[in-house]
């Protein structure tokens, strides 16, 4: 489930996130941002909310040069298209005792559509994997994986990835230290 925002929601403070309603997540359809009619001001819109998630739709019209309700408007246009996707908190996983991080390459002993479908739905279902990115290369996914230690890391291996359907084999790779990550 994927928190999506309702910005028609007034809840009295004049807030950019409004009433959080809990959606069912999927993909854009296909469009890029170049067929959606994105103009100068959903583009800072988009930016201001990138950097600051929780500003008040009051703020936002202040920072992107527009009145609060044509900047409301425009905020409600871009999440129906799905151009703008949900807000969410951003957790610091090392504070969690989450710190460990590998990337796996993992080659499937099979290609075919059913194979990759059979292997992209199992994946889903094992919560240290935070992505799953299928790559033109020698393997065929790579995935970032993330748990408390190297044990850890292991059991997750063995137990859960290794077990996936068709996969042949798998490569690791530990990150000794993270230089930057989306969410900085």
């Amino acid at each position: 489930m994927a928190a999506t925002v309702d910005p028609t929601y007034d809840d009295g403070a004049g807030s950019a996130f409004g009433l959080i309603n809990q959606v069912a997540g999927g993909e854009m359809d296909g469009g890029s941002l170049a067929d959606e009619e994105i103009d100068l001001f959903d583009r800072r819109i988009i930016a201001a909310l990138r950097a600051e998630g929780r500003l008040s739709v009051t703020e936002l019209a202040s920072r992107v040069g527009l009145s609060k309700t044509p900047c409301q408007v425009r905020l409600k246009r871009l999440i129906d298209r799905r151009i703008i996707r949900g807000f969410r908190a951003v957790i610091d996983p090392v504070r969690l005792g989450q710190g460990h991080v590998a990337f796996t390459e993992v080659k499937l002993s099979d290609t075919r559509e059913a194979a990759l479908e059979a292997f992209g739905r199992a994946v889903l279902a094992i919560p240290e994997v935070e992505e799953c990115h299928m790559i033109a290369s020698s393997f065929d996914y790579l995935l970032k994986v993330r748990t408390s230690d190297i044990r850890s890391y292991r059991a997750v291996l063995g137990e859960r990835i290794s077990v996936l359907p068709h996969v042949a084999s798998t490569s690791t790779f530990v990150a000794m230290e993270t230089i930057k990550d989306a969410d900085d």
